[in-house]
């Protein structure tokens, strides 16, 4: 979800002092985690895409194996690099190399509002725009190579990746099937009035009432039919453009999901304060009750990037050199061995 790329950011009256993630790097190195095996993999730079809006991505592709199962690795809301890097992690990397370790494939790629100067800024950006013709053509790439069985390619989605997810599938109808991780459900612009809430618990002299105030007006403004693609990105939440906006008002990735034959894996982490086991999770469990193929886990110390923790989890954690847990990578493994799609 947005909040987790712009409000931690200091966007839209967040205070920076609040912030101790960055989404561009870090002074410190990012490390594989003890998971990966970088000796059982090779990785090589492809292109996704076409024209002048194409971005560079990378391809894990696992060494001396029969054709296997294709991974494409959607980042979550917000100008993403192809790791997710958020400070000095980087969870989609992570989890490409622990997958690629346990033969897969995997297909990651950097957003286009990360690589290409104005795509953001555009004011007429969507959501589908931003995801959906990049992650189709990732699936085509994957179908294509060598290493990777075209029946069993995946999308596998963090956050806003998550959420697009089911209409990846859609659009794509190849996909085997999906793993959405931390996908949010409820309406965007609600959630980020409950997580800006939230920071003002853990940071109280660095959130005051004015800036909740100001995405409850936002929000609000969301949900009336004031709200035209010709309203002022300025008076919306994290300032994005009035069509985003209108799409996500009537995207429910649950409802898709439910018109989806396909097997799904949907992950949560307990303790994620931005995609909650209660206001997101919830709804894919009512949304896909007695579907057999759909199968639903939560790990009840991970965070929103699926980092074992401690306690209410802060934003603070996204700063500390960690790695997605070792138990979701075994477990996302295991589910697309055996999963024929």
């Amino acid at each position: 979800m947005l909040p987790f790329a712009f409000v931690e950011k200091g966007c839209d009256g967040m205070p920076d002092g609040a912030v101790t993630e960055s989404m561009t790097g870090s002074r410190l190195a990012w490390m594989p985690p003890p998971y990966a095996e970088p000796d059982r993999f090779s990785e090589h730079e492809v292109t996704v895409g076409a024209g002048p809006l194409a971005v560079p991505g990378t391809m894990s592709v696992p060494s001396k194996q029969a054709p296997g199962p294709g991974v494409v690795l959607l980042a979550g809301g917000g100008p993403f690099d192809r790791d997710e890097t958020s400070g000095p992690n980087k969870p989609l990397k992570d989890l490409a190399w622990g997958l690629a370790s346990r033969g897969a494939t995997v297909l990651r790629f950097d957003k286009a509002t990360y690589a290409r100067r104005g795509v953001a800024a555009a004011s007429d950006l969507t959501m589908t725009q931003e995801y959906v013709p990049y992650a189709v053509d990732a699936v085509g790439l994957l179908r294509s190579h060598r290493s990777v069985d075209p029946e069993r390619v995946f999308v596998l989605g963090h956050s806003m990746g998550g959420k697009v997810a089911p209409a990846v599938a859609a659009a794509a109808p190849a996909v085997a099937g999906l793993v959405i991780m931390a996908g949010d459900t409820q309406p965007m612009h609600h959630a980020a009035v409950r997580v800006v809430s939230y920071l003002a618990t853990v940071f109280p002299d660095q959130v005051p009432p004015a800036v909740i105030e100001t995405f409850q007006r936002q929000a609000a403004l969301v949900d009336s039919p004031e709200l035209t693609p010709s309203t002022p990105s300025s008076d919306l939440p994290f300032g994005l453009s009035a069509p985003y906006w209108l799409e996500l008002r009537d995207y429910d990735p649950v409802a898709i999901a439910a018109g989806l034959s396909k097997p799904m894996l949907i992950l949560q982490g307990g303790r994620d304060y931005q995609v909650t086991v209660s206001d997101d999770l919830a709804r894919w469990r009512t949304g896909l009750a007695g579907r057999p193929e759909v199968d639903i886990r939560v790990y009840e110390a991970d965070n929103h990037l699926f980092f074992p923790g401690t306690g209410p989890s802060t934003p603070a954690e996204y700063g500390t050199p960690q790695y997605v847990d070792p138990a979701v990578i075994a477990d996302i493994a295991h589910w697309l061995s055996r999963c024929e799609g």
